[in-house]
């Protein structure tokens, strides 16, 4: 697992409405703005494998949740996803995912994803994801450009899970490439670059400094600018009481803001400390209660 330390801007691919039936398998777009005290959609637009259900409202916030589906159940071999996000100012938006991303084997290219995002002022996306399992011989790669205000709130989250096999043993994918840019106005401010690669020939993979015998990762990224370091310690603390299951740390970052990362052998372990986390922030400047998606 490395982490660049400089950011290259890199514009998502955009298409005339022929050719993007030829070069995406599934295009999403969603625009959300504020309403009489609530968000809601006011542009959607998709094509293709991917879908939102209808929205639905879990409090009194007036946030507006939105769960993806892919119909397709999985990305195959040279699949390639666009999502287009934008909260408009005020906006407040919980986006999802129905169940995991699965990535399956691709013997001949890889499965794509490229997403943006834009923020407006007061605007706030919080995208938590199911986690994305990679199956044996497989390879994906992930791109996320975020262009929020200053005065946005960006929380994103992040498990990738190998998959298994019938006898137990996890299946040691080819390549999985995460990479986040974030900008203020135009200017980077965090770039969050992951590479894996368990089933490659560098040593040490499992070593210090790596995985470290763990199978599991997971990040979140939040910039608030009301982040301080009283948030931070306590999504440390977090981190404390579960030292015995996983291992981890946050970091402040150059704006208000801060990054988790996460190594474990549980899905469930790492989500349910991606959510403490997460309620922290929801507490401490919404005044929200923990988020429920009542998924299961």
């Amino acid at each position: 697992m490395t982490a660049a330390t400089s950011a290259t801007m890199a514009t998502a691919a955009s298409s005339s409405p022929e050719t993007a039936r030829e070069t995406w398998r599934g295009e999403l777009e969603l625009g959300i703005t504020a309403r009489a005290g609530r968000s809601a959609a006011t542009h959607q637009f998709h094509r293709g494998a991917l879908r939102v259900l209808r929205p639905h409202y879990l409090d009194a916030s007036g946030q507006v949740t939105y769960t993806m589906v892919n119909p397709g159940g999985a990305f195959l071999d040279g699949d390639r996803y666009r999502v287009a996000v934008t909260v408009e100012d005020g906006a407040d938006l919980l986006l999802t995912t129905q169940s995991a991303t699965k990535i399956y084997r691709t013997p001949v290219g890889r499965s794509t994803q490229e997403m943006t995002v834009r923020l407006g002022a007061g605007a706030r996306l919080e995208y938590l994801p199911d986690q994305l399992i990679a199956y044996r011989d497989s390879r994906y790669r992930q791109h996320t450009l975020v262009d929020m205000d200053p005065s946005a709130t960006l929380v994103l989250a992040e498990v990738v899970t190998p998959g298994w096999s019938p006898t137990g043993e996890p299946f040691r994918y080819d390549s999985v490439r995460l990479r986040t840019e974030v900008r203020m106005s135009g200017r980077p401010v965090a770039l969050d670059n992951i590479r894996l690669e368990p089933a490659g020939d560098e040593p040490g993979f499992g070593g210090v400094g790596s995985f470290e015998g763990f199978s599991h990762v997971g990040s979140l990224l939040v910039l608030d600018p009301r982040a301080d370091d009283a948030a931070l310690a306590a999504v440390r603390a977090l981190l404390t009481e579960r030292a015995g299951h996983l291992r981890g740390g946050a970091s402040a970052l150059a704006v208000p803001g801060f990054a988790l990362r996460v190594l474990g052998n549980s899905t469930q372990e790492i989500d349910e400390l991606i959510l403490a986390a997460v309620a922290v922030v929801r507490e401490r400047f919404f005044a929200q209660e923990p988020v429920n998606l009542r998924k299961y």
